[in-house]
């Protein structure tokens, strides 16, 4: 069904895209989120690796003269993650590369430091100890320069014994997992992913941007910095922890950061193209004809890595192989078998193998912290709704 403005409320924000009926619910929450707190922001669900939800509407600038439109994307900060990981899932399930094997094994500089018992799933888990930069002083310009954000992290001394703790590697995640994939394929995990993952499936998500994308990208719109209170002493205890390099959100508006492969935090896309690549992995591993992975790499992602307080988010999480798990503290999910991750300011997918189900939400004004806000799970929530959960 195609919508136009949402039909519960004259005042309620106009929606642009398809619906399916039973859906009425996202559109609904898109709209009352459009209204409320976003500028511009998309909605998508995905059952049975098909399209069901496939909504967007607001503006695609902070003054609000240019709209959404069906094919605007904007950087989705860490939701980047599950696309670098779904390619590291992709290679193991063809055999061509062990998650339990060390690192070292694919990238021998790596050893160095007594990292030598690292694992590939340690990458994978934030329990790797190496959530940051910390043999040299690095400037935000290092990020793009890919073989000195690798090598120094390759030099550099785990923070604590490899699998006995997890802190967020907010950045570091991508580089290191991303050198994997390099190293086993002979190419950048920004062309593996746009040849292997995105084209087949007609996925309009770029992990390093093209310049001839350019007019199509909303600019990320940063959240406001908070008063005084808990929010911004958050804040304070983030920059803390990630302070080298010195980094601020308005950078993803720049050209350098668009054309740079930074895989665990660059990737741009909208919720439709996010929900369109994860639905494989919701779905056994096939969708739309194309198969990625078997039901028994679906399955990996569910292998549980760590389950406590991460040092760094301050909260208990549990890690799967390169997503976040359903669990008591973070409750994505009424079924027991999904996973999820969102990004910096509000994106977040969540991936159900048990209904076969992937919601995203995307959007260009960020609030909140690192873990996001409302706005995504509020959209997951109608989805359950609709389908009686």
């Amino acid at each position: 069904m195609r919508v136009g403005a949402a039909g519960y409320g004259a005042l309620m924000a106009e929606i642009h895209g398809t619906c399916d009926e039973r859906f009425g619910a996202v559109r609904e929450a898109l709209a009352a989120s459009l209204e409320r707190d976003d500028v511009g922001a998309s909605a998508a669900v995905y059952l049975d690796g098909e399209p069901v939800v496939d909504l967007w509407g607001g503006h695609a600038d902070e003054e609000r003269t240019r709209p959404w439109e069906r094919d605007t994307i904007v950087n989705c900060w860490s939701t980047t993650k599950t696309m670098t990981a779904l390619c590291a899932l992709v290679l193991a399930d063809r055999g061509e590369l062990e998650l339990a094997a060390p690192v070292a094994r694919y990238w021998p500089e790596f050893a160095a430091a007594g990292k030598d018992r690292v694992e590939v799933r340690h990458l994978l888990s934030h329990t790797a100890g190496l959530p940051t930069w910390e043999a040299e002083p690095m400037a935000t310009e290092d990020l793009y320069d890919w073989e000195k954000a690798t090598s120094v992290l390759a030099r550099q001394a785990p923070a604590w014994e490899p699998g006995t703790a997890a802190g967020y590697h907010a950045f570091t995640q991508g580089y290191l997992v991303g050198e994997v994939i390099r190293r086993v394929t002979g190419t950048t995990v920004g062309r593996f992913f746009a040849e292997q993952v995105a084209d087949p499936l007609g996925a309009d998500f770029h992990i390093g941007l093209a310049p001839e994308h350019d007019h199509r990208v909303s600019p990320i719109i940063p959240a406001p910095v908070p008063a005084e209170g808990p929010e911004r002493e958050a804040l304070r205890e983030a920059a803390r922890f990630f302070a080298n390099p010195p980094f601020a959100a308005a950078t993803a508006n720049t050209a350098a950061w668009r054309r740079a492969e930074i895989p665990a935090a660059g990737g741009h896309g909208n919720a439709r193209a996010v929900a369109a690549v994860q639905s494989v992995l919701a779905n056994g591993g096939e969708a739309r004809g194309v198969r990625l992975l078997s039901p028994a790499g679906c399955e990996a992602v569910l292998q549980e890595q760590f389950h406590g307080k991460d040092r760094f988010l301050g909260v208990a999480m549990r890690y799967g192989m390169g997503y976040g798990l359903r669990s008591d503290e973070v409750p994505i999910s009424p079924n027991p078998r999904a996973c999820f991750w969102g990004g910096w300011g509000g994106s977040l997918v969540v991936v159900d193998l048990d209904a076969r189900l992937c919601v995203a939400y995307v959007m260009n004004r960020m609030l909140g912290g690192t873990l996001g806000d409302t706005r995504g799970a509020g959209i997951v929530m109608a989805a359950y709704a609709s389908l009686g959960a």
